[in-house]
């Protein structure tokens, strides 16, 4: 009877021996098989927008520079997938090159049904948002439905011209070539209006010297959600490239976006002043300074609008890691407690479905309110994109921040939607500990937002 027993045991031994070797072949094979699929695409031809600085352009060299071509690289670091610039003369060719195939990816574009026939999309890169730019002497804009026979133009083939067109045929479009032609043709009363994303707008008027033009207003319920746009064909590169895109932290976007802004804002304003200030009379000079007074105005404006999340009216996800880094620090050098929310509206998906875009804009408005009444004036409560919200609580330690965010919970559950019903949202909860990092942090409150969302949702969870 024993020798049946032995002769089990030995072979149970040997298939455990032999088990690790062959989990480890098949995730080798897993990883060889994703190697030899790229390459056999070899390098993935990448077609941009070669005039949309800072975001990106093609230099008179040739080189691909801006904040699109920072962050592909590290994509492209990322990912093991190689990128081979094809060069176009305009947006509208690179728009065209891709529906025909002649290039497999697209840099930095904004998800719309039009490109949804021909592209598939990575999960977003960045994010902006997009703003009216006037002159100075247009009223502050509101609402887009009330201005009756006014003119706004566009670049030719933007996703916003696509956006505006349906959305208010109240307004004449206009198109041109170029980002500068559109600023040029607003400043010089050849238009009304146009409307670019807030870090073009920013960089244009300040290098260019557009000391007539003001930021009038938000475009509402609409930002830029920048992705890398893949032909149809090619599903499994758009999966390598959305796995590379969420590895990209938002504190590296962020130094990436604030190198290119900085940089390049400073330089072509200065020499501007200095010439004009330098050819001046007495009346240039003071007409210079009303200048300089309203350019300051229109900046402490445009800090707000950068700020703050047009739809909700919370911090916008800028704001929020600023802020984040900022205590951060101050738990770091003197030992004080932090704590963070990570907060995801249940089924919000069905709401956009069941119910409409607009529906579904209603709840976050409200959800926005619930936020701002329910955290403390010490906290910061800010939408993180999409239906995720972020809370900062400073000063507190895990058990005030699960309270709060408990507290936070129940409101939303007892809140009526109106034509929606009930909303219930999930909550992650994370503390500091000693060498945290904002994305450490953050990845511990993501990871107990999952486990509320697997337990079954309308929960709080602290990691």
């Amino acid at each position: 009877m024993k020798k049946p027993h032995w002769t089990a045991f030995c072979l149970t031994l040997l298939c455990l021996a032999l088990l690790p070797g062959q989990v480890a072949g098949r995730a080798s094979d897993s990883s060889l098989n994703e190697r030899e699929y790229l390459d056999t695409l070899g390098p993935i031809t990448l077609c941009v927008d070669p005039d949309w600085a800072p975001f990106e352009q093609v230099d008179g060299q040739g080189t691909y520079r801006g904040i699109a071509a920072d962050l592909l690289a590290l994509v492209s670091e990322r990912s093991g997938v190689r990128f081979e610039l094809l060069h176009t003369k305009d947006w509208d060719e690179s728009l065209e090159f891709s529906r025909q195939g002649k290039c497999l990816a697209l840099s930095f574009l904004n998800q719309t049904p039009t490109r949804d026939e021909w592209l598939l999309f990575t999960e977003p890169l960045f994010s902006d948002p997009n703003v009216f730019i006037t002159r100075e002497e247009h009223p502050f804009i509101s609402d887009p439905a009330e201005l009756n026979g006014e003119t706004i133009v566009f670049p030719r083939g933007t996703a916003m011209e696509e956006r505006i067109r349906a959305a208010y045929p109240n307004l004449k479009v206009l198109v041109t070539e170029t980002e500068a032609e559109a600023m040029d043709m607003v400043s010089t009363r050849k238009a009304d209006m146009t409307m670019r994303s807030l870090i073009v707008a920013a960089y244009t008027i300040r290098k260019e010297g557009l000391f007539n033009l003001k930021i009038a207003g938000k475009f509402p319920d609409y930002e830029n959600i920048l992705r890398i746009g893949v032909s149809r064909q090619e599903p499994r590169l758009r999966d390598i490239l959305s796995r590379a895109v969420a590895s990209i932290g938002p504190t590296e976007r962020g130094r990436i976006a604030n190198e290119h802004v900085s940089i390049n804002v400073h330089a072509g304003t200065d020499y501007r002043l200095l010439a004009r200030v330098a050819a001046g009379s007495f009346a240039v000079i003071a007409l210079m300074l009303a200048w300089a007074w309203q350019l300051r105005r229109h900046n402490h404006e445009l800090a707000r609008i950068s700020r703050t999340d047009a739809l909700t009216g919370l911090a916008n996800r800028m704001a929020i890691m600023e802020g984040l880094d900022s205590e951060l620090q101050r738990a770091h050098r003197y030992g004080r407690p932090l704590s963070i929310a990570m907060l995801d509206l249940d089924h919000f998906k069905m709401i956009n479905d069941e119910h409409g875009h607009l529906a579904g804009d209603r709840v976050l408005k409200l959800v926005g309110n619930i936020l701002a009444r329910m955290v403390r004036t010490t906290d910061t409560a800010g939408r993180w994109g999409g239906e995720e919200f972020l809370a900062l609580f400073p000063e507190s330690d895990p058990d005030h921040a699960l309270e709060a965010s408990e507290r936070i919970r129940k409101s939303m559950h007892e809140t009526d939607f109106g034509s929606v019903g009930r909303c219930t949202i999930s909550i992650g909860v994370a503390s500091y500990v000693p060498g945290d990092s904002a994305d450490t942090l953050l990845q511990r409150a993501d990871t107990a937002l999952y486990q509320a969302k697997k337990q079954g949702r309308d929960r709080t969870v602290r990691g």
